[in-house]
């Protein structure tokens, strides 16, 4: 299991979604004031602006389906499906990160941190366990079609 490579592409994923959890995503300086933006959502001195409670729940499901990807590596079909889906959350995620950041401090000056990247990699990295997984597909019909 986790000598083939896209077990790993996938296990840096979930790390780097299991880190986003705890980092912010940015700094917004908007009429003076600093506003912090994390998994929580738009906070204020300690204080919730706006929730994040969506952004929470979507970070959470792709940190589960990718847990769940990693463990089911010997039915390749479903453990594809399973990454599109996680893909497709955190496409979601990037999303409500553009949402909160742009929408609703318009004219603000927003300072992104390391926390900004991680969906971003995490969708690379699956996209290249996918490709490794129909590598390992095409590589035992080919054993298939010898015997």
């Amino acid at each position: 299991m986790i000598q083939r490579i896209q077990t790993l592409y996938l296990l840096i994923s979930a790390i780097l979604i299991a880190i986003l959890i705890v980092l912010p995503f940015a700094e917004i300086l908007s009429n003076g004031v600093i506003y912090q933006f994390n998994m929580k959502g738009v906070l204020l001195d300690g204080v919730l602006k706006k929730s994040g409670t969506l952004l929470s729940i979507l970070t959470g499901t792709g940190l589960a389906l990718h847990g769940y990807a990693i463990l089911s590596f010997r039915n390749r079909t479903r453990q594809i499906r399973v990454i599109v889906f996680a893909i497709l959350l955190l496409i979601g995620v990037v999303g409500m990160f553009y949402y909160f950041t742009y929408f609703s401090f318009s004219g603000s000056k927003i300072s992104f941190k390391m926390g900004a990247v991680f969906p971003v990699v995490a969708i690379i990295l699956d996209y290249l366990a996918i490709r490794g997984i129909k590598k390992d597909e095409a590589l035992i019909r080919s054993i298939d079609r010898i015997r």
